[in-house]
Parts: C-alpha cells; sequence; structure tokens
C-alpha cells in the first residue's frame, strides 16, 4: 500500500497554526515561541515530513543542486576532482549532478541544456573542449558558473587553472638535465587547453637549451593508456632518436611505459618517461612514474566553495586561481624508486 506524503499543510493543520509558521520552524526564523516551535518539531518528527525541494525552489529560486561536467569520470584525475566537489557541496547541503561527455566535444552542449533545464543553481565546468563562442554562450545562461582547466581567451571568469606551462617546463627541463636531447611529447587531444599550454612548456625548454625539435617529435592521442601505447609506437617507428619523452598525463604515460617495455625497450635506460597529474597508479606501475603532482580532490573543493560565492553574489571571492605543480621524480627517469619532489 503507498503511503501519502505528510505536506506542511498536514503539519500545520495538526499544530493548529498557519503553513507560514511551520515554514518559519522548518527554515529556523524567529518569531515563533519555544512552545509552538516544540510542538511543530514534535508533530514533524511523528509524521516522518520532509520538506518538499521542488517547493522550497519555488520559493527560493534556488535547488540546491550544482551540476559537475567532465570529459571522463573513468580517469582517476576526475574522479578526484569531483569526490573534492561532493565534499565540499555536501557540507554546504547542496547536491551533485554529475555529467561525463566521454572526451566527444559535440555533446558538452547538450549537456549543459540539459542542467540549464533542471534549474541547478550553477555549475563547473572541467577541461572541455568545446570552442569559446558556443561554450561562452551556454555558460552565460546559468547563474554561476565556474571554469576548471580552462580560460577563455577575451573574458576574465571564475576559473581554477593549473600553471601548464610551468609544469611542462618542469618536465622537459628535467629530461633535458638528464642529457637527453631528443625528447617527444605525446600532447593528448588537440582542442585541449591544458594540453596546449603544456606544450609551451615544452618548446620553452628545449629552446632554452638549444634544441630545435623536430615537427614529428610532437603526436597527439586519446587521453588514455591505449592512445598512449598507439602515439609511442608511431614516435619510435618515425623517430628512433627519441630517449625521452613527456606525455599529457599518466595515462597516456602508463600506455607509453607498455608499449615500450612491450617492444623490449628499458625504462629509463631505453626511454625516459615523465607522466602529468601523479593519480594514483603513477605510485603502483613498474618501474614508478616521474610526473607533475595536481592536486586534484583540492582543485574541486576549491571550485565548488568559489562556485558558492559567486551564486551568493560575492564577487571578491570569483577570481581565477592558479595552482602551482610540482615536479615528483621517480624510477621512470632516474632509475630509482626514491621520490623526490622539485618545485
Amino acid at each position: 500500500m503507498n503511503r501519502q506524503r505528510v505536506t506542511i499543510n498536514d503539519v500545520a493543520r495538526l499544530a493548529g497554526v498557519s503553513y507560514q509558521t511551520v515554514s518559519r520552524v522548518i527554515n529556523n526564523k524567529p518569531n515563533v515561541s519555544n512552545s509552538t516551535r516544540k510542538r511543530i518539531q514534535k508533530i514533524i518528527t511523528e509524521t516522518g515530513y520532509r520538506p518538499s525541494p521542488i517547493a522550497r525552489s519555488l520559493a527560493t529560486a534556488r535547488t540546491a543542486t550544482i551540476g559537475l561536467v567532465v570529459p571522463d569520470i573513468s580517469n582517476p584525475y576526475f574522479s578526484a576532482l569531483a569526490r573534492g566537489v561532493e565534499q565540499v557541496a555536501y557540507a554546504h547541503n547542496y547536491s551533485v549532478l554529475l555529467c561525463n561527455t566521454g572526451e566527444d566535444a559535440s555533446r558538452e552542449l547538450d549537456v549543459l541544456r540539459t542542467l540549464d533545464e533542471m534549474y541547478v543553481d550553477g555549475v563547473i565546468v572541467c577541461g572541455l573542449r568545446q570552442a569559446d563562442a558556443p561554450l561562452q554562450q551556454a555558460l552565460d545562461c546559468f547563474r554561476a558558473f565556474v571554469m576548471i582547466n580552462r580560460r577563455f581567451a577575451n573574458k576574465v571568469t571564475p576559473a581554477i587553472n593549473v600553471d601548464d606551462v610551468l609544469g611542462g617546463y618542469l618536465a622537459t627541463t628535467h629530461l633535458l638535465d638528464l642529457g637527453h636531447t631528443a625528447i617527444g611529447y605525446i600532447a593528448g587531444p588537440t582542442t585541449s587547453f591544458s594540453g596546449v599550454r603544456r606544450l609551451k612548456g615544452y618548446e620553452k625548454a628545449l629552446a632554452e637549451a638549444g634544441i630545435h625539435r623536430k615537427p614529428g617529435w610532437v603526436q597527439y592521442c586519446t587521453p588514455t593508456v591505449a592512445g598512449g601505447e598507439t602515439a609511442v609506437r608511431l614516435l619510435n617507428t618515425n623517430h628512433p632518436e627519441i630517449s625521452a619523452l613527456f606525455c599529457y598525463n599518466d595515462l597516456v604515460a602508463i600506455g607509453a611505459m607498455r608499449d615500450c617495455l612491450a617492444q623490449g625497450r628499458r625504462i629509463p635506460e631505453d626511454m625516459a618517461i615523465v607522466g602529468y597529474d601523479d593519480i594514483m597508479l603513477a605510485t603502483l606501475v613498474s618501474p614508478p612514474l616521474t610526473t607533475c603532482h595536481v592536486p586534484r580532490e583540492e582543485m574541486g573543493s576549491q571550485a565548488v566553495t568559489m562556485l558558492l560565492s559567486c551564486i551568493n553574489d560575492e564577487a571578491n571571492m570569483c577570481n581565477e586561481i592558479i595552482i602551482t605543480p610540482e615536479l615528483v621524480i621517480r624510477a621512470s627517469t632516474l632509475g630509482t624508486n626514491t621520490a623526490v619532489t622539485k618545485p
């Protein structure tokens, strides 16, 4: 038998008060006597009444929900980031609607349109591949939004970004310091904002060392283990002079390691490899992976804190935050299992 939902009017009738008085008790507002407040709270407990989120949203123009859009939730980078978002959102009584675009830029606008139709209070978008103009138009429909790993060329927006130029520079300089002069870059998707900035850091380090890279030293791929395997196979075939690799992320680097080892190439003796992100898998592969550490969970926490500030019109809290990556040196470049961290 279906039990009929208890409404605020039912509570008001049982307590002998108006529904406005019940609403004030629910929302912990003043102008209600202690005896009346206790009587209403007792009835709420006995009846199992729960405020309707739909009714509350109509009254407050808020739904207490936010959207989080990521390219690939199976990537540990984004799952850690989502955990940071959810923890802070939950602490502020917000729910998170997680949307995964599957690395498909054509789905991003559809996902944002759906979230807009669900009247979320704001959205956090991470690493989206869509061009500036249509993405900006879609995001402007929301009361508030925060970008992660993305910036518009012509507009300053609330954002959490990593200094990826510095990260690419640190990774490539480390390989140069080890004596490598033919260094490849497996760059991830051509539409990745982070990948483009890491390429700039890679090129800056090579230029400072007086090395003119060959165009074929940069290979684009899907940001997955399989993408890394395919990309390094092409690099090894077309450019056997390459003795070191900087990779777009740790998954790509792990794929590169797998293919090198399958072809009988030792790491780091025949191929030194650096990843990016420092996901947990970086310490579990053999040899452990040198990588640039990025605090993904902290970035998620900062993003939702910033978003809630923007929702509440606290404009002074809605500025871009730049995260500094740290190079963590492990055996995939040094041939030792001792990790060393460099800022």
